[in-house]
C-alpha cells in the first residue's frame, strides 16, 4: 500500500505490474554500439577516422576501376585503348570467361563438367546445413560416391563417353578438383599421423614424425617439381603416371603434414581426465578415440583446420609451375593474346581472380565462424 500525499491519506494498491521499459538508446542499439565501439575514446575516434579514410579509399579505387571507368562493350583490345584513363575491360572477360572455367576442356563435352560442378555444390550444400536430414547418406555419397562419378565423367573412356586428358583441364575445374582432392584426403591423413606422432609404438612415432618434419621441411613448389619431373626418374621405364594425379598425390601429402600437427594441438588440449574417464568405461583405443577423444580435439580446432584449408586453396596457383593451369594460369595464358592487347587486360583478370578467391576463402572463414558458434568451441562465461 502506498500514500499519494494527497489530503485525507488516499492509498491505493496496483493491480497490475508496470511494464518494462525499453532500455535508453544510449545502451542498446547501433548509435550505442558504435559510441562504445568506435568513439570511446580518443584514440578510437582517431583510429576509426583513419580507418574509414583508408576503407573509402579502396572502396573507391576498385569501384572507378571496375565501374566508373570500365569499358563494358567491345569486340577486341583496341575498344579498351580508346583512352589512357580506361579502366576494367570487361568485353575481355566475357571473351574468355569460358576458358578460364573449363581451361581447353573440349566443348561439346563442357556439359560433364557442369554436372559435375551441380554434383559438388548440390551434395555439399545440405552437408553443410546441420538441420538438413540424412546426414550420414549425404556423407556417403559426398565423401565415396562423388570422387567416383566425377572422375568417370571429367577423364571419360568408360559408358560411351569421350576421354578426356587431364592436359586440356583447367581453370576453376583444376583449381576446385586440386584443393577438394587436398582438402578431403588430408584431414582423415592428417588425424592418423597426429595420432601416430602420440603413439606408444616407437616405430609407428617414429615414422610418423620422420614424414611430418620430411613433408614440412620442403616448400610446396619443391613438392609439386619433384612430382611432376623427378618421380618419373625412379619409375619402371614405360611407367607413366598422369600429371594430374601427381600433383594431386603432392598436395595431399603436403596439406596431411601440416594438419597432423594442427589435430595433434588439438589431442593436447583435452583434459586426461577424459582418457581416463574413457577407459572407465570399458572402451578401447579406437572407441576412445573415435567416440570422446578426437570430436573435442577437432572442435578445439577448426579455426586451425579452416585456416589450413584456406592456405591449400590458395596454394593451387602453384601448379602452374607443373604446366597445369588453373584459374590464375588460364588468365596469365589469355591475357597474351595480341587481339586483345591493352593496358588493364592483366589487371581485369587479376581482378576477376580476385573476387573469385575472396568468395570462397571468406566464406569457408565464415563458415567456421558459424560452427564455432554453433558447437560453442569459444567457452565465453
Amino acid at each position: 500500500m502506498v500514500s499519494d500525499g494527497a489530503p485525507g491519506g488516499i492509498a491505493f494498491v496496483r493491480s497490475e505490474l508496470k511494464q518494462a521499459e525499453p532500455p535508453p538508446s544510449s545502451v542498446v542499439g547501433p548509435y550505442a554500439w558504435a559510441r562504445a565501439r568506435l568513439f570511446a575514446t580518443p584514440g578510437d575516434i582517431l583510429l576509426t577516422l583513419i580507418g574509414i579514410v583508408i576503407f573509402g579509399w579502396i572502396a573507391w579505387q576498385f569501384i572507378d576501376f571496375a565501374l566508373v571507368r570500365a569499358v563494358f562493350q567491345g569486340t577486341s583490345g583496341e575498344d579498351c585503348r580508346k583512352s589512357a584513363d580506361v579502366g576494367a575491360c570487361w568485353p575481355y572477360a566475357k571473351a574468355y570467361w569460358l576458358q578460364w572455367v573449363y581451361g581447353r576442356y573440349p566443348i561439346p563435352e563442357r556439359w560433364r563438367v557442369d554436372v559435375v560442378f551441380l554434383l559438388f555444390f548440390g551434395l555439399l550444400a545440405p552437408l553443410m546445413i546441420p538441420k538438413a536430414p540424412l546426414k550420414r547418406l549425404n556423407a556417403l555419397l559426398f565423401f565415396l560416391a562423388f570422387p567416383i562419378v566425377a572422375f568417370v565423367l571429367l577423364r571419360g573412356g568408360l559408358f560411351g563417353l569421350e576421354d578426356v586428358e587431364s592436359y586440356l583441364w583447367g581453370g576453376v575445374l583444376v583449381t576446385l578438383v586440386v584443393a577438394v582432392t587436398g582438402i578431403v584426403f588430408s584431414l582423415p591423413l592428417g588425424i592418423m599421423l597426429a595420432l601416430g606422432r602420440r603413439s606408444k609404438m616407437p616405430i609407428i612415432r617414429l615414422l610418423s614424425i620422420m614424414f611430418i618434419e620430411f613433408w614440412r621441411g620442403v616448400p610446396l613448389i619443391t613438392v609439386l617439381f619433384m612430382a611432376s619431373n623427378m618421380l618419373p626418374l625412379f619409375m619402371p621405364a614405360g611407367t607413366d603416371v598422369d600429371k594430374l594425379l601427381r600433383a594431386l598425390i603432392g598436395v595431399s601429402l603436403f596439406s596431411a603434414a601440416y594438419m597432423a600437427e594442427v589435430v595433434r594441438g588439438g589431442l593436447q588440449a583435452i583434459p586426461k581426465g577424459q582418457y581416463e574417464g574413457a577407459m572407465a568405461l570399458g572402451l578401447n583405443y579406437w572407441k576412445m578415440m573415435l567416440l570422446v577423444v578426437m570430436p573435442q580435439a577437432l572442435k578445439l580446432v577448426i579455426p586451425g583446420i579452416v585456416n589450413t584449408f584456406i592456405g591449400l586453396f590458395k596454394d593451387t596457383t602453384l601448379v602452374a609451375i607443373v604446366s597445369l593451369f588453373d584459374l590464375l594460369g588460364m588468365i596469365n595464358f589469355t591475357r597474351t593474346d595480341a587481339n586483345w592487347a591493352a593496358p588493364t587486360v592483366a589487371g581485369t583478370g587479376y581482378l576477376v581472380a580476385a573476387i573469385f578467391y575472396f568468395v570462397f576463402c571468406f566464406g569457408m572463414s565464415r563458415y567456421s565462424m558459424f560452427m564455432e558458434r554453433r558447437l560453442n568451441t569459444g567457452h565465453k562465461r
